[in-house]
């Protein structure tokens, strides 16, 4: 019996890393404490403050409330005011970088003279920092000496100067457009690429049948850009729903509450409030609905490829 069941017994199978792995491990041992220092370990605590309502007005009392910030943030009016700001935005800045991307991008698959210099031009906004972009937008909307102004006012669409980021009417269009400026480059860039992996002789082909440029479009070039839409959609979707920079340098929220978006009240709960356990809960409502958004939008993108 003793002889059979070792017979049958399965192998144990040991894991001896060799010298070249260990060397790795060694090596990587210090990005790893890095990662878990200044990514995980923020991630965690964050959650974990979300659970105790920490406010720095009362530091020494710090109760226990569980799932009571989420519950607070979610039964909030003007949390979700600032959900339907936060979704207007990201549906206006999101629609026009894929529409502008698309078409710069069909004009630079094109060849046509000064399309290289046009190609370098199109990654000066991309290069420029989201602080000084704003800063820059800020300038230009200013109400005194903004470019935007003297330009309207020197082809005579306007009479006088106007306010622009003080009319609630047009500060979130406002905003979405020094937005859209910004991150039309990847955009393009993205999709560019796209287009270089269509055959050509897939267009010669329907240039023999008879198809005209529109059809060619619609049939062949769109389907072919699913994926690289799908990445732009997500990832343009992403950084517009959690965008904070424009907000916090060109109106501070305001006029009133005009541009009171998510990652807006997370600041002004967090760091003026000074409402820690809420702002955290805040937060990661605002991840959440971001990665469930992400993976609703590849999953029904990846079902058409």
């Amino acid at each position: 019996m003793t002889a059979a069941a070792n017979v049958t017994a399965k192998p144990r199978i040991r894991f001896t890393p060799t010298h070249d792995e260990r060397t790795a491990f060694l090596f990587l041992a210090p990005l790893a404490a890095v990662l878990l220092a200044v990514a995980v370990f923020p991630i965690l605590y964050s959650f974990y403050i979300s659970l105790f309502s920490l406010k720095l007005t009362r530091p020494t009392r710090v109760p226990f409330v569980g799932l009571g910030n989420y519950t607070a943030v979610l039964s909030d009016p003007q949390f979700w005011l600032a959900v339907e700001r936060t979704m207007l935005f990201s549906v206006m800045s999101v629609t026009a970088i894929a529409v502008l991307a698309l078409l710069i991008a069909l004009l630079l698959n094109q060849d046509f003279p000064g399309r290289r210099i046009l190609s370098a031009v199109l990654l000066v906004p991309w290069a420029i920092p989201y602080v000084a972009n704003a800063l820059m937008w800020k300038w230009i909307y200013d109400s005194n000496y903004g470019a935007l102004n003297g330009l309207l006012y020197q082809f005579d669409f306007i009479n006088s100067y106007m306010v622009w980021l003080g009319d609630s009417d047009k500060t979130l269009a406002l905003i979405a457009n020094a937005f859209v400026w910004k991150e039309v480059p990847l955009a393009t860039i993205l999709l560019l690429v796209g287009l270089k992996t269509i055959p050509a002789d897939l267009h010669a082909a329907a240039k023999v049948d008879g198809a005209d440029a529109v059809r060619r479009f619609f049939h062949i070039t769109l389907p072919a850009l699913t994926s690289s839409f799908s990445l732009v959609l997500v990832y343009e979707t992403m950084m517009a729903i959690r965008h904070f920079d424009l907000f916090f340098i060109l109106t501070e929220g305001g006029p009133g509450d005009a541009s009171h978006v998510v990652a807006w009240r997370i600041y002004v709960e967090t760091f003026r409030n000074l409402s820690f356990g809420t702002g955290a809960a805040m937060a990661y409502i605002l991840a959440l609905a971001t990665l469930v958004l992400a993976y609703a939008v590849i999953r029904t993108l990846a079902q058409r490829i």
